[in-house]
């Protein structure tokens, strides 16, 4: 289907380490949607920013400029789309 994005990761049960996205360009917000069952966490270091991260969360942000994490989760499990 057509889509604004060049690409789709899935991410599932991973916690991700602090990074940049190297595909997206700087001035475009990049748009990672939770599912699942889990209580993560999604952590934007360079605004000292912690944020809930419960299933059906959305969040855009400039990541190829924010380093951005998910960091280990108690219970549950975790599906991403970025």
């Amino acid at each position: 289907w057509p889509s604004i994005y060049v690409s789709i990761d899935v991410i599932v049960n991973q916690e991700t380490p602090p990074h940049l996205d190297k595909v997206s360009a700087p001035s475009l917000l990049d748009l990672v949607v939770s599912l699942g069952t889990h209580d993560a966490q999604f952590h934007i270091s360079d605004l000292c920013s912690i944020f809930g991260y419960q299933p059906g969360t959305m969040i855009y942000l400039a990541g190829k400029l924010l380093h951005h994490s998910v960091p280990k989760w108690e219970k549950g499990e975790r599906i991403a789309l970025a």
